[in-house]
């Protein structure tokens, strides 16, 4: 969300950052094109679904590290109505790298350059997860607290949000 005002002829503008974002209150919408099959994917047209936004790269280990606790969880919670969307923070460039690290995985993948994400504010740290539920209201600020997720901690705080 961008806001600009005009104070005493001066032009300010402000950007939303994720610190602003609230929780219980609805997310901002994500769109990306699919790195694997071109789709569009909408996080405004997944209401009824349990939506993981992870931000990652190639190159951040941490990142990489998280990956295979993602995958089992999704693989343990799809059939709930549990979608996960990875958006690379890598460059265009690198694409044939994330397709290859993407390819491990059966969970939606996105590049950077082909999403918008802006009212989440700038991702400054990775890995990022945004955690929104099933009627579309944010329950998670990957910008706030521990930075990774783990199989304990996804059970911990999206296993409920499956059972409502």
């Amino acid at each position: 969300m961008k806001w600009t005002y005009l104070v005493a002829g001066l032009l300010f503008s402000w950007q939303a950052t994720a610190a602003d974002l609230v929780l219980g209150a609805p997310a901002p919408d994500v769109q990306a094109r699919l790195l694997d099959s071109g789709e569009s994917f909408q996080l405004s047209q997944q209401i009824g679904k349990v939506v993981v936004v992870n931000f990652w790269a190639t190159w951040c280990v941490p990142c990489r590290a998280e990956m295979p606790a993602m995958q089992a969880f999704y693989d343990k919670h799809k059939a709930e109505g549990l979608e996960i969307l990875a958006i690379s923070m890598d460059e265009a460039r690198d694409v044939a790298q994330v397709r290859a690290v993407a390819h491990q995985y059966s969970f939606l993948v996105a590049l950077k350059s082909d999403a918008s994400f802006k009212g989440l504010g700038r991702i400054w740290r990775m890995p990022t997860t945004f955690v929104i539920d099933r009627h579309g209201l944010l329950q998670r600020n990957g910008q706030v607290g521990e930075a990774t997720v783990t199989m304990e901690s996804l059970e911990s705080l999206i296993t409920p949000l499956l059972a409502r």
